[in-house]
């Protein structure tokens, strides 16, 4: 077990990231090497004030830094030498198992696709987000990795998104659901549309269209949509959680008898933040890249950090990727045969 980590990409600077990496080696003796990329004299000094001296972890050198401004393009073409860079040429060349960056997420895009190449049949990588409902956990793809996609996006992403509901949150049989305007069959926009076709001809338990109104009732366990509408829903959730919370605390603290309901009501409030925490998940994968890349919040903390290389570890251990590109190789046969109308066209 081989983790690589950028550790300069960040808002909080290096010395948050080290900390989180000295939790996550203290809880997991799995992990075999762990590799802290970025600038050695900033590292070194992080990890004396912090006091890593683990002898797994080890240091990569790396003069540049992608900022959150900066375009993939200059991930590709300027920056050659950034932290997230050579990261993710770890994974490439076989000396690490999967990459963990805070960076810019264009650039993790741009670079990973470039160094890592899609896995076999899968034509674009996508973010599966975890989000938090009443009854469960469900896995939003893509939530910001492309903009515009195809229908056979759409339709790889369910089956993605499928294996990592199963493998990683436990679902035996995740339900499966296309985020559109209705649930009826005919409802959407023309990507919508044709990839539901897609979709129902798939080894998976596809429920159809859900809405945005449907996403936290327990009907869905994978939604799939593009990445642009994907990231608005995310920041949506993450926005109306931060502002649902302002608003109780206000309403709480207006006068004394409220005051005390809060206090008597305290552990219940605090068992629903823990719950909504995006700290506990740590970060979302990329997947279906050659290679486990998790994207970690840029504003993470350490806590974050751990668990997003406890999430990672995970992924590795469950073998994701192979089962992707096993599921995506049966799926391409099945819609291909579907096409030319041979004897596997029956939907499932």
């Amino acid at each position: 077990m081989r983790i690589a980590v950028d550790a300069m990409g960040g808002d909080h600077g290096c010395g948050v990231v080290i900390e989180g990496v000295k939790r996550a080696l203290e809880a997991d003796r799995k992990i075999t090497e762990l590799w802290l990329v970025g600038r050695p004299e900033e590292i070194q000094a992080a990890c004396r004030a912090g006091d890593l001296t683990d002898p797994r972890v080890h240091i990569h050198p790396a003069s540049e830094v992608m900022t959150m401004d900066d375009k993939p393009t200059v991930a590709l073409r300027k920056k050659k030498d950034s932290s997230m860079a050579r990261a993710i040429e770890l994974a490439a060349d076989g000396r690490a198992d999967a990459v963990i960056s805070l960076g810019n997420t264009g650039g993790i895009l741009a670079l990973a696709t470039l160094k890592l190449r899609p896995l076999p049949g899968v034509d674009r990588a996508g973010i599966a987000t975890v989000i938090p409902a009443q009854d469960n956990k469900f896995v939003l793809l893509d939530s910001g990795a492309n903009t515009e996609c195809k229908p056979i996006h759409l339709a790889q992403y369910a089956i993605m998104g499928a294996i990592y509901s199963r493998e990683i949150l436990g679902y035996p049989r995740p339900r499966v659901g296309l985020l559109s305007v209705g649930t009826e069959e005919g409802k959407g926009n023309d990507l919508t549309k044709e990839a539901f076709q897609l979709c129902k001809l798939l080894d998976i338990n596809f429920v159809g269209n859900v809405e945005g109104r449907c996403l936290f009732s327990n009907k869905v366990d994978v939604v799939i949509c593009d990445g642009f509408v994907g990231n608005i829903v995310l920041k949506t959730c993450e926005s109306l959680a931060m502002g649902m919370f302002g608003m109780l605390k206000s309403e709480l603290k207006l006068n004394a008898k409220r005051q005390i309901g809060a206090y008597l009501a305290q552990n219940a409030l605090r068992a629903v933040k823990r719950r909504l925490d995006p700290e506990g998940a740590g970060g979302a994968p990329l997947l279906g890249l050659n290679g486990i890349v998790m994207k970690a919040h840029g504003s993470a903390r350490e806590r974050a950090i751990m668990n997003a290389i406890r999430i990672t570890t995970e992924t590795v251990q469950q073998r994701i990727n192979q089962l992707i590109a096993s599921e995506i190789a049966r799926a391409n046969e099945r819609l291909a045969s579907f096409k030319t109308g041979g004897p596997t066209a029956e939907p499932a």
